[in-house]
């Protein structure tokens, strides 16, 4: 990290710190006793820690789903979109293979659906842009709205459960079906695979002759193609992967958080990892860390909301001021950095 990295990181921390206290007094709560709650309810004890990474999980799937599209230059906001295509892909399958007595091969089945779903969700908005040219942030974005109206009516008319008493939810998924749990706490073996997944891409696209493709082509298309790359391929290939990964989030929440496919899947995952994604710089390594740290506020907010009757959406709110003033101070460094040049 360099120098003016640093420099700004500090200037953000102290920004956002001086804004939640902004916040907090208009609210009438005292600022350094809820900032000082904040931090012991996403990472004071065992448990709120393991709230905190339950958060996290979908939040990096997403951010990662961001991060390598965006490796092309591909502005793709559809992360929301693949969550819920994952979900709902698995949760048909579990539900057509609920009864046939699988055992154990309802895992991979169900894992691989979600995969695929997000996969090709993804392959939509890619196929558009290498063919027709269709801006993929226009595309990805609509695309999230459909993927969500079709959840709501599969768990609102065919799909839905009718021992659920009325709640639009799917039955629940069978622990063959679920990504197992660990030590005891709601953090799901998702966290783990999310992680995994970060360093082995962070590794791969910083060493490999594909992440060198990719570079030159989001840096100079027209080079890439005289030079035998093909754009169009790269963009399949990074949005299908970056598919796959939301797709894994979607399967995580429904399986292993919720319990099933129901209304309300995403809490706003796909525009957070998208954020998320954007902060770090694109960099795999540095989006575990923010989505950790995204997720502690998340897990707080919801403290917040029982114990000090604070509104639960304060959390959306200091994040909210958390992205202004990254974006404000990374303006900044640009705008002065164009007036040297």
């Amino acid at each position: 990290m360099s120098v003016k990295q640093a420099y700004a990181i500090l200037v953000v921390v102290g920004g956002t710190f001086l804004a939640a206290v902004v916040f907090f007094m208009a609210l009438g709560k005292p600022p350094i006793t809820m900032i000082g709650a904040m931090l012991q309810y996403s990472f004071g004890d065992a448990y709120s820690l393991s709230e905190t990474l339950v958060k996290a999980t979908p939040i990096l799937f997403c951010a990662m789903a961001t991060i390598i599209p965006a490796r092309l230059g591909l502005i793709s906001v559809g992360a929301d979109g693949q969550l819920y295509m994952g979900a709902l892909v698995a949760a048909g399958v579990m539900i057509a293979a609920h009864d046939a007595g699988l055992g154990w091969l309802l895992f991979p089945m169900v894992g691989i659906a979600a995969i695929v779903g997000g996969a090709v969700w993804g392959l939509v908005p890619a196929y558009l842009k290498a063919r027709i040219g269709v801006h993929e942030t226009i595309s990805t974005l609509l695309l999230n709205y459909i993927a969500l109206l079709m959840v709501n009516y599969v768990v609102y008319g065919p799909w839905k459960d009718t021992s659920s008493l009325g709640w639009p939810a799917t039955i629940s998924f069978p622990a063959e079906a679920a990504l197992p749990t660990l030590f005891g706490t709601r953090v799901n073996l998702g966290f783990v695979i999310a992680i995994v997944i970060a360093v082995l891409a962070h590794w791969y696209l910083s060493r490999s002759r594909w992440g060198v493709e990719l570079r030159v082509l989001r840096e100079n298309r027209a080079l890439g193609t005289v030079i035998g790359l093909n754009y169009g391929r790269a963009a399949l290939l990074t949005m299908a992967v970056g598919g796959a990964l939301a797709g894994l989030a979607g399967w995580e929440e429904a399986s292993s958080v919720q319990g099933r496919l129901q209304p309300g899947l995403s809490l706003g995952y796909g525009l957070t990892g998208f954020l998320v994604g954007w902060l770090s710089g694109h960099n795999l390594i540095w989006a575990v860390v923010l989505s950790v740290l995204i997720g502690g506020l998340y897990s707080a907010g919801d403290a917040l909301q029982d114990i000090a009757r604070v509104p639960a959406a304060s959390a959306m709110v200091l994040q909210g001021i958390l992205f202004v003033v990254a974006l404000s101070v990374s303006g900044w460094g640009k705008l002065r950095a164009a007036r040297n040049d």
